[in-house]
């Protein structure tokens, strides 16, 4: 289980997150395997729900800019925060990231923004970096402020399925089943995932969302017509995602898959990460 946004999940787990981080493996995540599928429909989502350019967008755990980058491109005015200083110092030096609006260090929970100051607010990562609830309703709420009336808010989350999914197409012997299972098996219990030895190959401490959750959430910070999509959905089942989205007629085959299923309520637990919408009301 592993995400490139890993910006504004501080509090008990920062520490966790930090070290995470400090491995620098998120820069380049979306190029290869499962994650090429994630980035690829990432925008497909993005370009679907997000207002026209131009608009002011808040990327909120902006990463290294991985998608900062294609919104600059798409004409919009992009404000990137990080919780992580590595990330804001890649940002800042980034010459392809020039025309960003500003750069900060910053929280998901307390955002440096001025009120109704946006037209879009991403938080692709911080939900999932806080596993207080109290903290991600704060997130939620302080990016319900920093929205205009009708905007729209996309969160990210990963599902509480992604740890038994990933250890079962990984497999083998690369797979260490002594300490996968008891962390495959908590997280799905109770939603909070842990690596307690830290060991690569898991992902730092986490919130994992049932996809009821993250609606009841967005819905319970105030968002209306908010709708859960699969992200990677049953792509999560393929043995070599790479080689798959090498083959044009396989990877369109694999993307028109997707887009069919990306709403079922059948099938979102099984997509590793999900991406949630909603409108700001007012």
């Amino acid at each position: 289980m592993t995400d490139a946004r890993d910006g504004s999940g501080q509090g008990g787990a920062h520490a966790g997150i930090g070290m995470y981080n400090a491995q620098d493996r998120e820069h380049d995540r979306l190029t290869r395997g499962l994650g090429l599928i994630e980035f690829t429909r990432t925008l497909e989502l993005l370009g679907l729900l997000l207002p026209p350019g131009p608009a002011v967008l808040a990327d909120i755990g902006a990463g290294t800019g991985v998608y900062a980058r294609e919104l600059l491109t798409a004409g919009y005015e992009v404000h990137a925060l990080d919780a992580t200083p590595g990330h804001v110092a890649r940002l800042r030096v980034d010459p392809t990231l020039e025309r960003l609006s500003s750069v900060t260090l910053g929280d998901a929970r307390a955002l440096p923004y001025p009120d109704a100051s946006v037209d879009a607010a991403l938080l692709l990562g911080p939900l999932y970096h806080l596993t207080d609830p109290r903290d991600r309703a704060r997130a939620l709420a302080e990016a319900a402020r920093v929205l205009r009336p009708g905007g729209v808010l996309l969160a990210a989350a990963i599902t509480r399925a992604a740890d038994i999914a990933g250890d079962f197409v990984r497999g083998g012997a690369e797979l260490d089943e002594a300490y996968a299972r008891p962390i495959r098996e908590h997280t799905y219990r109770t939603g909070v995932h842990r690596n307690p030895e830290g060991q690569r190959g898991h992902f730092t401490d986490a919130y994992c969302h049932h996809p009821h959750e993250l609606a009841g959430e967005l819905s319970g910070a105030g968002f209306r017509d908010v709708s859960v999509y699969a992200v990677e959905g049953v792509a999560a089942l393929l043995r070599d995602p790479d080689g798959a989205m090498r083959d044009p007629q396989r990877r369109e085959g694999i993307l028109r898959a997707l887009r069919l299923t990306e709403r079922d309520p059948a099938l979102l637990g099984v997509s590793p990460h999900l991406l949630g919408a909603g409108v700001r009301a007012g």
